[in-house]
């Protein structure tokens, strides 16, 4: 049987400061993340290993194929763990300002320009109603890129888009630090996006 851990961390939780506060990434990533890892595995293990022998996103964008006594289950914290794994990757304390490249080209293409894609970006985000992620996604149907929500921890592989960039919009991720003011955590966080590696996911995904 696949046995998920929780990803280590590409950066000291001091450092995403003082966009991200130490407290929230050490709550988020030890307690909720791992919160995550531990409903996967334990809902993995209900059904026999034939069933599960892929990676989480293969699952996850094929979910018919799990058991339904457990799909609710596995879509919720599979998506937990996958989301919160990309959230981790996407963020840097060494952010290089603007997206170049492929990723850079497809973005003046679909959305004018860098500075009308995060306010495209951000509206999408505030307009989340409860829990759920605003997503730059990459639609493979039509080869595009894409801005998308999801719903609590629901992933866009299951609805057969490839995430590259994810904004978690839980309140564990902004209450310690803004409160309610949600405008203010997605306009810091802006400043900790890791476009290098945004970027060569695309390319990856692309070509």
């Amino acid at each position: 049987m696949v046995k998920y851990e929780l990803p280590r961390l590409p950066y000291g939780y001091d450092e995403l400061e003082p966009f991200i506060d130490t407290q929230t990434m050490e709550t988020h990533h030890q307690k909720h993340h791992q919160a995550y890892v531990d409903g996967l595995n334990k809902t993995l293990a209900k059904i026999s290993g034939e069933f599960h022998p892929q990676y989480i996103t293969s699952i996850l964008s094929d979910l018919h194929t799990i058991p339904e006594s457990v799909r609710n289950d596995v879509s919720f914290f599979g998506g937990g763990f996958e989301n919160h794994k990309l959230f981790w990757e996407t963020m840097t304390p060494k952010n290089d300002g603007d997206p170049g490249g492929k990723l850079g080209d497809s973005i003046d293409v679909y959305f004018d320009n860098f500075e009308n894609f995060k306010k495209v970006f951000s509206n999408k985000a505030l307009s989340i109603e409860g829990s759920g992620w605003c997503w730059l996604v990459f639609n493979q149907t039509f080869n595009k890129i894409e801005i998308v929500t999801t719903a609590n921890q629901d992933s866009p592989w299951s609805i057969r888009k490839i995430p590259l960039l994810g904004l978690d919009m839980w309140e564990h991720s902004y209450y310690l630090k803004y409160n309610n003011r949600k405008p203010d955590y997605i306009s810091n966080w802006w400043n900790i996006v890791n476009w290098d590696y945004v970027e060569n996911r695309f390319a990856e995904i692309a070509d």
